[in-house]
Protein backbone atom coordinates (compact mmCIF):
# COMPACT_ATOMS: atom_id res chain seq x y z
CA UNK A 1 0.00 0.00 0.00
CA UNK A 2 3.12 2.38 0.17
CA UNK A 3 3.77 1.98 -3.18
CA UNK A 4 0.27 2.57 -4.41
CA UNK A 5 0.25 5.78 -1.92
CA UNK A 6 3.99 6.88 -3.37
CA UNK A 7 2.48 6.50 -7.60
CA UNK A 8 -0.75 8.19 -6.49
CA UNK A 9 1.26 11.24 -4.86
CA UNK A 10 3.43 11.43 -8.03
CA UNK A 11 0.16 11.21 -10.48
CA UNK A 12 -1.32 14.63 -8.04
CA UNK A 13 2.13 16.23 -8.28
CA UNK A 14 2.72 16.02 -12.07
CA UNK A 15 -1.25 17.19 -12.15
CA UNK A 16 -0.52 19.98 -10.74
CA UNK A 17 2.80 20.45 -12.47
CA UNK A 18 0.67 20.49 -16.11
CA UNK A 19 -1.61 22.58 -14.83
CA UNK A 20 0.45 25.29 -14.77
CA UNK A 21 2.42 24.63 -18.02
CA UNK A 22 -1.29 24.95 -19.23
CA UNK A 23 -1.75 27.95 -17.96
CA UNK A 24 1.87 29.14 -18.46
CA UNK A 25 1.03 28.33 -22.44
CA UNK A 26 -2.32 30.28 -22.53
CA UNK A 27 -0.39 33.46 -21.33
CA UNK A 28 2.64 32.77 -23.17
CA UNK A 29 0.25 32.62 -26.79
CA UNK A 30 -1.67 35.64 -25.55
CA UNK A 31 1.63 37.81 -25.03
CA UNK A 32 3.37 36.31 -28.49
CA UNK A 33 0.00 37.76 -30.36
CA UNK A 34 0.72 41.22 -29.02
CA UNK A 35 4.42 41.06 -29.63
CA UNK A 36 4.46 39.10 -32.57
CA UNK A 37 1.89 41.75 -34.20
CA UNK A 38 4.47 44.80 -32.90
CA UNK A 39 7.63 43.19 -34.58
CA UNK A 40 5.45 42.56 -37.97
CA UNK A 41 4.70 46.00 -38.18
CA UNK A 42 8.06 47.48 -36.90
CA UNK A 43 10.35 45.22 -39.30
CA UNK A 44 9.21 46.22 -43.12
CA UNK A 45 9.88 49.77 -41.79
CA UNK A 46 13.25 49.38 -40.33
CA UNK A 47 14.61 47.38 -42.50
CA UNK A 48 13.51 49.58 -45.37
CA UNK A 49 15.49 52.21 -43.12
CA UNK A 50 18.42 50.51 -42.24
CA UNK A 51 18.93 49.66 -46.19
CA UNK A 52 18.32 53.23 -46.81
CA UNK A 53 20.76 54.56 -44.24
CA UNK A 54 23.60 52.01 -45.23
CA UNK A 55 22.79 53.45 -48.80
CA UNK A 56 23.01 56.78 -47.74
CA UNK A 57 26.32 56.80 -46.40
CA UNK A 58 28.10 55.07 -48.74
CA UNK A 59 27.31 57.40 -51.56
CA UNK A 60 28.55 60.36 -49.20
CA UNK A 61 30.60 63.08 -51.04
CA UNK A 62 32.17 66.06 -50.16
CA UNK A 63 31.76 67.50 -46.59
CA UNK A 64 28.80 66.37 -45.69
CA UNK A 65 29.33 62.80 -43.04
CA UNK A 66 28.14 61.60 -39.96
CA UNK A 67 30.30 60.13 -37.49
CA UNK A 68 28.13 57.20 -37.34
CA UNK A 69 29.13 55.77 -40.43
CA UNK A 70 32.86 56.23 -39.80
CA UNK A 71 35.42 53.30 -38.67
CA UNK A 72 38.44 53.90 -36.42
CA UNK A 73 40.74 51.36 -34.78
CA UNK A 74 38.90 49.33 -32.13
CA UNK A 75 40.25 50.49 -28.39
CA UNK A 76 37.04 50.64 -26.86
CA UNK A 77 33.81 48.37 -27.83
CA UNK A 78 30.05 47.73 -26.23
CA UNK A 79 27.93 44.63 -26.58
CA UNK A 80 24.61 45.22 -25.73
CA UNK A 81 23.05 41.72 -24.80
CA UNK A 82 19.42 41.74 -24.82
CA UNK A 83 17.78 38.58 -23.11
CA UNK A 84 14.49 37.93 -21.11
CA UNK A 85 13.67 39.21 -17.45
CA UNK A 86 12.66 35.38 -16.69
CA UNK A 87 13.30 31.62 -17.74
CA UNK A 88 11.32 28.96 -19.04
CA UNK A 89 11.62 29.37 -22.13
CA UNK A 90 14.03 27.04 -22.82
CA UNK A 91 17.27 27.55 -24.91
CA UNK A 92 16.33 30.99 -26.24
CA UNK A 93 18.41 33.28 -23.16
CA UNK A 94 21.57 30.34 -23.31
CA UNK A 95 21.77 30.74 -27.13
CA UNK A 96 21.80 34.51 -27.46
CA UNK A 97 24.44 34.20 -24.62
CA UNK A 98 26.40 31.73 -26.40
CA UNK A 99 26.06 34.15 -29.58
CA UNK A 100 27.53 37.33 -27.96
CA UNK A 101 29.72 34.97 -26.17
CA UNK A 102 31.65 33.78 -29.52
CA UNK A 103 31.59 37.78 -30.31
CA UNK A 104 33.62 38.76 -27.53
CA UNK A 105 35.83 36.18 -27.24
CA UNK A 106 36.83 36.27 -31.02
CA UNK A 107 36.04 40.06 -32.96
CA UNK A 108 36.78 41.86 -29.16
CA UNK A 109 39.30 39.72 -27.79
CA UNK A 110 42.26 42.14 -27.86
CA UNK A 111 39.96 44.84 -26.11
CA UNK A 112 38.78 42.49 -23.64
CA UNK A 113 42.53 41.55 -22.49
CA UNK A 114 43.04 45.12 -22.49
CA UNK A 115 39.88 45.63 -19.83
CA UNK A 116 38.32 47.90 -22.57
CA UNK A 117 34.65 45.95 -22.83
CA UNK A 118 31.54 47.09 -21.92
CA UNK A 119 28.72 45.09 -21.80
CA UNK A 120 24.87 46.72 -21.44
CA UNK A 121 22.20 43.93 -20.30
CA UNK A 122 19.29 44.50 -21.21
CA UNK A 123 17.55 41.18 -19.13
CA UNK A 124 18.50 40.39 -15.82
CA UNK A 125 19.04 36.69 -17.71
CA UNK A 126 22.11 38.26 -19.23
CA UNK A 127 23.03 40.78 -16.62
CA UNK A 128 22.86 37.45 -14.08
CA UNK A 129 25.62 35.73 -16.42
CA UNK A 130 27.97 37.94 -17.33
CA UNK A 131 28.07 38.99 -13.59
CA UNK A 132 29.16 35.67 -12.87
CA UNK A 133 31.09 35.22 -15.19
CA UNK A 134 33.65 37.82 -16.59
CA UNK A 135 35.18 40.07 -14.20
CA UNK A 136 37.72 41.89 -16.26
CA UNK A 137 34.30 43.88 -18.51
CA UNK A 138 32.97 47.16 -17.67
CA UNK A 139 28.85 45.90 -16.84
CA UNK A 140 26.46 48.16 -17.25
CA UNK A 141 22.93 47.43 -15.27
CA UNK A 142 21.32 50.68 -15.67
CA UNK A 143 18.95 49.36 -18.02
CA UNK A 144 18.71 45.65 -17.23
CA UNK A 145 14.30 46.18 -16.50
CA UNK A 146 13.84 48.13 -19.91
CA UNK A 147 11.34 45.44 -20.83
CA UNK A 148 8.83 46.87 -18.44
CA UNK A 149 8.08 49.60 -21.02
CA UNK A 150 9.22 49.35 -24.62
CA UNK A 151 7.79 52.22 -25.74
CA UNK A 152 9.70 54.45 -28.67
CA UNK A 153 10.84 57.21 -26.25
CA UNK A 154 11.92 55.07 -24.04
CA UNK A 155 13.91 52.71 -25.83
CA UNK A 156 15.37 55.99 -27.45
CA UNK A 157 16.77 56.96 -24.16
CA UNK A 158 19.08 53.95 -24.13
CA UNK A 159 20.18 54.36 -27.56
CA UNK A 160 20.94 58.22 -27.59
CA UNK A 161 22.45 57.25 -24.49
CA UNK A 162 24.97 54.77 -26.46
CA UNK A 163 24.83 56.77 -29.68
CA UNK A 164 26.57 59.92 -27.58
CA UNK A 165 29.30 57.49 -25.90
CA UNK A 166 30.14 56.26 -29.69
CA UNK A 167 30.42 59.96 -30.98
CA UNK A 168 32.45 60.93 -27.83
CA UNK A 169 35.09 58.27 -28.49
CA UNK A 170 33.80 56.04 -25.54
CA UNK A 171 33.29 53.80 -27.62
CA UNK A 172 34.62 52.85 -31.08
CA UNK A 173 32.45 50.02 -31.92
CA UNK A 174 28.92 48.38 -30.66
CA UNK A 175 27.28 45.41 -31.61
CA UNK A 176 23.71 44.04 -30.54
CA UNK A 177 23.15 40.24 -29.17
CA UNK A 178 19.75 39.54 -29.37
CA UNK A 179 16.48 37.30 -30.65
CA UNK A 180 15.30 37.48 -34.13
CA UNK A 181 12.16 35.90 -34.54
CA UNK A 182 10.42 34.22 -37.35
CA UNK A 183 7.68 32.61 -35.65
CA UNK A 184 6.24 30.86 -32.03
CA UNK A 185 8.35 27.60 -32.89
CA UNK A 186 11.42 28.99 -34.52
CA UNK A 187 14.15 32.14 -32.85
CA UNK A 188 17.44 33.12 -33.91
CA UNK A 189 20.34 34.13 -31.83
CA UNK A 190 22.01 37.18 -33.89
CA UNK A 191 24.89 39.93 -33.18
CA UNK A 192 24.45 43.04 -35.16
CA UNK A 193 27.01 45.88 -35.57
CA UNK A 194 24.68 48.46 -34.85
CA UNK A 195 27.72 51.26 -34.63
CA UNK A 196 29.36 52.20 -36.81
CA UNK A 197 27.12 51.71 -39.95
CA UNK A 198 28.44 48.94 -42.13
CA UNK A 199 28.74 50.52 -45.69
CA UNK A 200 27.52 48.88 -49.04
CA UNK A 201 30.36 47.56 -50.62
CA UNK A 202 30.95 48.67 -54.25
CA UNK A 203 31.09 46.59 -56.62
CA UNK A 204 30.21 46.40 -60.43
CA UNK A 205 27.01 43.81 -60.10
CA UNK A 206 25.16 45.47 -57.39
CA UNK A 207 26.41 48.97 -57.59
CA UNK A 208 23.01 49.65 -59.48
CA UNK A 209 21.20 48.49 -56.76
CA UNK A 210 22.79 52.15 -54.74
CA UNK A 211 20.51 55.08 -54.96
CA UNK A 212 21.55 58.62 -55.84
CA UNK A 213 19.32 60.51 -53.40
CA UNK A 214 18.62 64.33 -53.75
CA UNK A 215 18.73 66.16 -50.23
CA UNK A 216 16.72 69.27 -49.26
CA UNK A 217 17.18 71.49 -48.20
CA UNK A 218 20.56 70.61 -47.51
CA UNK A 219 22.66 67.25 -46.50
CA UNK A 220 23.90 67.90 -43.72
CA UNK A 221 21.20 69.35 -42.04
CA UNK A 222 19.10 65.92 -42.83
CA UNK A 223 21.77 64.00 -41.99
CA UNK A 224 21.97 65.18 -38.70
CA UNK A 225 18.50 64.34 -38.17
CA UNK A 226 17.92 61.39 -40.37
CA UNK A 227 20.78 59.37 -39.01
CA UNK A 228 19.88 59.13 -35.46
CA UNK A 229 16.30 58.28 -36.08
CA UNK A 230 17.01 55.58 -38.19
CA UNK A 231 19.66 54.14 -35.38
CA UNK A 232 16.79 54.81 -33.18
CA UNK A 233 14.63 52.61 -34.61
CA UNK A 234 16.89 49.72 -35.40
CA UNK A 235 17.60 49.54 -31.71
CA UNK A 236 13.52 49.48 -31.19
CA UNK A 237 13.74 46.93 -33.66
CA UNK A 238 16.15 44.49 -32.04
CA UNK A 239 14.32 45.11 -28.03
CA UNK A 240 11.05 43.74 -30.69
CA UNK A 241 12.47 40.66 -32.12
CA UNK A 242 13.94 39.66 -28.60
CA UNK A 243 10.41 40.36 -26.94
CA UNK A 244 8.88 37.98 -29.46
CA UNK A 245 11.19 35.86 -29.44
CA UNK A 246 11.03 35.21 -26.11
CA UNK A 247 7.13 34.63 -25.46
CA UNK A 248 7.06 32.53 -28.48
CA UNK A 249 9.91 30.80 -26.92
CA UNK A 250 8.06 30.30 -24.27
CA UNK A 251 5.49 28.98 -25.61
CA UNK A 252 6.57 26.41 -27.01
CA UNK A 253 8.75 25.05 -24.16
CA UNK A 254 5.74 25.09 -21.79
CA UNK A 255 3.82 23.43 -24.69
CA UNK A 256 6.23 20.42 -24.68
CA UNK A 257 6.56 20.30 -21.05
CA UNK A 258 2.54 20.04 -20.96
CA UNK A 259 2.93 16.86 -23.27
CA UNK A 260 5.17 15.58 -21.49
CA UNK A 261 3.70 15.78 -18.33
CA UNK A 262 0.98 13.67 -20.38
CA UNK A 263 3.13 10.58 -21.49
CA UNK A 264 4.48 10.81 -17.46
CA UNK A 265 0.88 10.58 -16.42
CA UNK A 266 0.13 7.72 -18.91
CA UNK A 267 3.19 5.95 -17.02
CA UNK A 268 2.55 6.99 -13.83
CA UNK A 269 -1.17 5.64 -14.25
CA UNK A 270 -0.02 2.44 -16.05
CA UNK A 271 2.38 1.77 -12.48
CA UNK A 272 -0.10 2.77 -10.40
CA UNK A 273 -3.03 -0.01 -12.08
CA UNK A 274 -0.13 -2.58 -12.04
CA UNK A 275 0.47 -2.15 -8.32
CA UNK A 276 -3.59 -1.72 -7.30
CA UNK A 277 -3.73 -5.45 -9.39
CA UNK A 278 -0.58 -6.85 -7.22
CA UNK A 279 -2.26 -5.71 -3.82
CA UNK A 280 -5.45 -7.23 -4.55
CA UNK A 281 -3.96 -10.19 -6.12
CA UNK A 282 -1.81 -10.48 -2.86
CA UNK A 283 -5.17 -9.97 -0.85
CA UNK A 284 -6.72 -12.90 -2.65
CA UNK A 285 -3.91 -15.24 -1.82
CA UNK A 286 -4.02 -14.66 1.77
CA UNK A 287 -7.90 -15.12 1.96
CA UNK A 288 -7.94 -18.11 0.22
CA UNK A 289 -4.62 -19.32 2.14
CA UNK A 290 -5.98 -18.23 5.67
CA UNK A 291 -9.51 -20.69 4.52
CA UNK A 292 -7.74 -23.55 3.29
CA UNK A 293 -5.51 -23.51 6.95
CA UNK A 294 -8.62 -23.57 8.41
CA UNK A 295 -10.31 -26.38 6.38
CA UNK A 296 -6.95 -28.58 7.55
CA UNK A 297 -7.15 -27.24 11.18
Amino acid sequence: MANLKEVRDRIKTVNNTQQITKAMKMVAAAKLRRAQQAIQQMRPYSDKLDAMLRNILSNLEGDAETVFGQERPIEHACVVVVTSNRGLAGAFNTNVIKAAVQVINTKYADVLAKGNLSVLCIGKKGNDFFRKNYKNIHLISDYVDLFSDLSFDNVAYVSQHLMQAFEDGGYDAIDVAYGRFKNAAMQFPEVAQWLPVAKIEATEDDSKLKADYIFEPTKKGLLNYLVPSILQTQFQKFLLDTHASEHGARMTAMDKATENAEELLGDLKLSYNKARQEAITNEILEIVGGAAALENG
